[in-house]
This record gives structure tokens, sequence and C-alpha cells, in this order.
């Protein structure tokens, strides 16, 4: 029998999430995020579920595109960081992928191009998150350089919104009023109208002044929220990922008897202690706390002492019918990463994007 740990991906969750996403912003065309193998879904899987549901897949590099293009995806696909070298750009003209821009290095390459082929630029302006983009300043005469490229056929002009998932930060609005100088000051220069891209999961929900003409939902499509606080929604979110295991061992301790390494965590009375089959070598995060929440036969008990490389141990004392072989979810259906997350001083978006290759994966549909 093979080790119990494994990831669910439910389908019709995913579906359910892009339909919700599409709701809220009706008159924008969608461009699903699958980057991180969508985080950590499977990215092949998730773009064979989506391809007749949105316009275009968006993916960090060369590499993550070509493998959907290898799979048979022939939807449009986005590189989100752009190309790094002039051989990565030739060959994006030639696989038809759309191409971000945020740097005067990118945009020089453009004259190297012997394809003659219509190229769509993305424009990426530094509104205010200062990681990548070109400053305001610069924006309309890049865009005049891009405009007078022969390989380029259509530009996008796009931001990323810094906080957009804290609703009350008024850094939002300062974004969108850079960003929406910089589409007037190329209103000015262009005889044609400016396709836009702003929104992130947390503004599609949250700042319905971001819908552009492109969104770019990424963590909703997966079920998680952006945001700290719950955000209501005319549907809930539904988890697309859970990671389950089983009980495979049982042992009874005495008070004042510790469990694990380091002897982090000891019993205050006689205890029922679960080893569970999952680790941080599964991606369950080493630095979990005890009291992290865990669904053992659907009931909630607490992770007790460290988590090791293979296994967990859980408190079980108060809970019915707790054997070998009992079932476990980490997190997924009913118990939301979000939650688990923050035992681990981390986010839901790190967990579901670092599952390791050893885990079983099965791919289904809602039960």
């Amino acid at each position: 029998m093979s080790r119990p740990t494994e990831i669910l991906i439910d389908l019709d969750a995913l579906k359910h999430n892009c339909r919700i996403a599409q709701s809220l912003a009706p008159n924008s065309k969608t461009v699903a995020v699958i980057k991180a193998d969508a985080y950590g879904h499977g990215a092949i899987d998730i773009a064979q579920a989506l391809q007749s549901q949105v316009a275009m897949f968006a993916v960090s590099s060369i590499e993550e595109a070509m493998e959907l293009r290898m799979a048979g995806i022939r939807i449009p696909i986005l590189l989100l960081e752009g190309c790094f070298s002039q051989q990565e750009l030739e060959c994006a003209v030639i696989q038809g992928f759309d191409v971000v821009m945020h740097n005067r290095e990118q945009v020089d390459m453009l004259a190297q191009l012997q394809q003659q082929k219509g190229l769509t630029v993305w424009l990426k302006v530094d509104t205010g998150m200062h990681r990548l983009g070109f400053n305001e300043s610069d924006v309309a005469s890049v865009f005049d350089d891009l405009s007078a490229s022969q390989s380029v056929n259509q530009i996008v002009l796009m931001t990323h919104l810094s906080v957009a998932d804290e609703v009350k930060n008024i850094a939002t609005q300062e974004q969108l009023g850079i960003f929406n100088r910089c589409v007037k000051q190329i209103q000015q220069i262009s005889s044609q109208p400016v396709t836009v891209s702003i929104a992130n999961s947390a503004a599609v929900q949250a700042w319905p002044n971001s819908h552009g003409d492109w969104n770019r939902p990424g963590i909703m499509l997966y079920g998680l929220s952006p945001f700290a606080e719950p955000k209501d929604l005319i549907e809930p979110l539904q988890p697309v990922m859970t990671l389950t295991s089983k009980v495979i061992a049982l042992r009874q301790i005495q008070a004042q008897q510790s469990v694990g390494y380091g002897n982090t965590w000891t019993a205050k009375r006689a205890s029922t202690i679960a080893t569970i089959a999952v680790g941080y070598g599964d991606g369950y995060p080493r630095n979990a706390k005890s009291g992290t929440p865990v669904l053992v036969n659907g009931q909630r008990a607490q992770l007790c002492g460290r988590v090791s490389m293979d296994m967990i141990t859980v408190d079980v004392t108060d809970l019915e019918n707790v054997e070998i072989g009992s079932s476990v979810e980490l997190w997924g259906k009913n118990l939301n990463a979000n939650e688990v997350a923050k035992y681990a001083d981390t986010i839901g978006y790190e967990l579901v994007t670092r599952m390791p290759k050893r885990l079983s994966r099965r791919i289904g549909q809602s039960d």
C-alpha cells in the first residue's frame, strides 16, 4: 500500500471560482494566472480545465509557457516577467506569447528582432509597488518607442497594486491615480483607445474602479482569499486543493511526557497522540506551532510538538473513534489553508505553492 499522503484537486471548484471572478467584472476579460505550477495545483491540469472559460493565461517564465504549449494549450499566454534574453524574445514571437516589458533593456531587444510578426507588449507602469515597471515620467516616451516598432502589433498598459488586499488603505487610490494619469498621457499621443490591465484577485473583489479591459485573478481562482479578514461574496470561494493523509500510529502518554524533537510540547494530562504521515517533506510548514488545527475524521484536533520531515503528531485525546487509518485533512475543503498559514506565520499562497513532487496527486470533481 502506498503512503497515504495526497493532494486532491477539485476542478469543479476551480471553474466555480473563475465564474465568481468573471461575475464581479463582467465587462473585463480574464487572464487566469497559473504561474508557479498554478500555485502548486498543477498548471497543465488547471489550464486544460479553464482554457474554454478564460481568454488568456499568465505565467512567470518562458519555460512555464512552453510547458503549456507542449501540453496542447493554444490560447494566448502572457509572460509576466517578460523576456530575459534576445533568444527568449524571439521564441516568444514565434510562439505567439504576449510579453510584459518593464525595463529599457527589454524594449531595446525589439530593435534586434528578425521576425516582423505581430507582438503584443504589456507595458508595465510602476505606480508605487517599486518592483518592476517604468516610472510615470517615462511611460509616454516608452509607449511611443513601442508604437514605432514594426514588431509590435498591440500595447496593453498595465500595473500591479501593492495593497489591494487592505481595503481601507489609500495607497491603492494613489496608485490608480498615477495609472490614470499615464493613460491620459498616452491618449494624447495615440489615435487608438488605450487597453489597460490593473486588477489582481484582491482588486477584482474590492476595487471595481480598477477593473480594466483585462483582469488578472490568481489566488482567488484556487479558492483562497487574498484578504486578512473574510470578504463577503455572492457565492463563497471553494478551495481547489485539499491536502490529506491518515493516522499511522496511536499512543498513550502520561502527564509531563513530551512529544517530538526538542521536547517542545509536554502533556498536561494523560493524552492520546496520533502520528500522521505528513511533514515538511510534503510541504507542510515546519514552523507550524503547537495548536495548529488539523482535522481527524472531520474533528478539529491540535498539532503538538515539532513538524518532522515525514510526520506530525496531534493531540486527539478528546476526539471520538480515532484509529490507525483514520482520515486527516491538513487543509482544504473543511479547513482553510489561510487559517493554517497563520499558525506558521505565513500566508495560504505559500502553503499551496510549495507542494513537492513526492506527493500523490488526484484530479477530480466535487463530491
